[in-house]
């Protein structure tokens, strides 16, 4: 084995390395998701995509400017009612938002999220959307 300085926080340490086949594998810590985080990520992606300004945002949804700042930022914690505002004037499906949400909170868990519902899951507790969207 042979030490390699390692610097943290300013501080030096040393580390044994030796060969990878010999090294014992290291758990991966698993970062902690912070929900209003990850929304408020969505919601000012989507709004830069748009090219649209805090202020005129906030003016559709009826939301303070500086309240939506901090939603944006992670902050604060959106109510359901409110989320369906900064939709609205997105003007995104609150749905389609709250997917990206869970799709960024999947990788972060790294767990692998199918783009499609299995079917058995969709049997059991879904319902036939072809049929609705047909109607």
């Amino acid at each position: 084995m042979v030490k390699q300085p390692v610097t943290v926080n300013g501080v030096v340490r040393w580390r044994d390395v030796g060969l990878a086949e010999n090294a014992p594998e290291e758990k991966k810590e698993r970062k902690m998701v912070v929900l209003r985080h990850e929304i408020g990520d969505v919601l000012r992606d989507v709004r830069q995509r748009q090219g649209r300004t805090l202020r005129e945002v906030s003016h559709n949804a009826r939301v303070s400017l500086g309240y939506l700042s901090e939603v944006e930022r992670g902050q604060k914690e959106a109510s359901s009612e409110l989320l369906s505002s900064i939709c609205g004037a997105l003007d995104v499906p609150l749905s389609a938002m709250l997917r990206e949400v869970s799709d960024r909170v999947a990788v972060a868990e790294g767990i692998a999220v199918p783009d499609t519902v299995p079917q058995e899951f969709s049997q059991r507790y879904g319902r036939d959307l072809s049929a609705e969207l047909m109607s």
